[in-house]
């Protein structure tokens, strides 16, 4: 992987691919650049696509203590590095993230983000002491622990689910990578739609969310659009918190070259 030193002195790993406009993606919790694999090649014959490691994980460098405005200049480190300004795609955490990021002033022409990590009215947040009980469980190198208590408490999933996933291949990515739940948690400052400052951001932003998501990822992303000046929301096909790749790849491309 190419690198990049942010401001701190951080070491961050990316990759670049394809040929036309430059895109970022922007990766949320547990994930590192490797998320985007199949999406890459989608976009590479339209786009020059950039994906990296966001600090503590993959092949990026930490710090010793954490700061969100850390995870900003890393993004803006590796827009730098494809000619000062881009189009950010990020999912997840990482859209609260890209949202943080161009709220301070990142050079971002334009905003693509699915299902940013809200709790509108009506949804629990997660419980007040949250993030002192992650901690704890990663001091004490719980690290499964922590990976389900962040699954079951942020993300809402069922038992039945965190099972399954406990499974599958992705889990020991899951494990690798729990030392930085805390950052994606202190991403998410205090879960609610941060509307006032969002109404001063004047990015066009794409705000998409997938048919099959659940109900507060749907509200959240709608609420996103719509605390916008510059946003509108569009809901594609896929399943719980993921759209299907092809049709993904399809509106980025449209978005990113028009």
């Amino acid at each position: 992987m190419n690198k990049v030193v942010s401001r701190d002195g951080t070491t961050i790993a990316y990759e670049k691919a394809g040929d036309g406009p430059p895109i970022v993606l922007l990766n949320g919790a547990f994930r590192d650049h490797t998320i985007f694999d199949s999406l890459v090649p989608e976009l590479a014959p339209h786009c020059t696509t950039y994906v990296y490691d966001r600090r503590g994980r993959g092949e990026s460098g930490d710090s010793p203590a954490y700061a969100v405005e850390r995870e900003i200049e890393d993004l803006e480190a590796v827009i730098d590095e494809a000619g000062g300004q881009a189009v950010v795609f990020a999912g997840s955490i990482g859209a609260n993230l890209a949202l943080e990021a161009a709220m301070a002033g990142t050079p971002i022409t334009k905003l693509a983000l699915h299902e940013p990590y809200y709790r509108v009215e009506g949804y629990p947040k997660p419980p007040a002491d949250f993030m002192e009980h992650l901690r704890g469980l990663l001091a004490g190198g719980e690290r499964g622990e922590a990976s389900e208590y962040f699954l079951a408490e942020l993300l809402g999933l069922p038992p039945e689910m965190i099972a399954d996933w406990r499974q599958g291949p992705l889990w020991a990515t899951n494990e690798a990578n729990a030392h930085t739940l805390p950052y994606d948690t202190e991403i998410c400052g205090d879960f609610q739609v941060p509307a006032e400052r969002l109404a001063a951001l004047r990015t066009p932003a794409l705000i998409l969310n997938s048919d099959g998501t659940g109900d507060w990822l749907r509200a959240a992303a709608r609420a996103t659009a719509a605390a916008l000046p510059n946003g509108w929301g569009l809901e594609l096909p896929g399943s719980w918190h993921r759209i299907e790749t092809e049709m993904l790849a399809r509106v980025l491309v449209g978005f990113a070259t028009t």
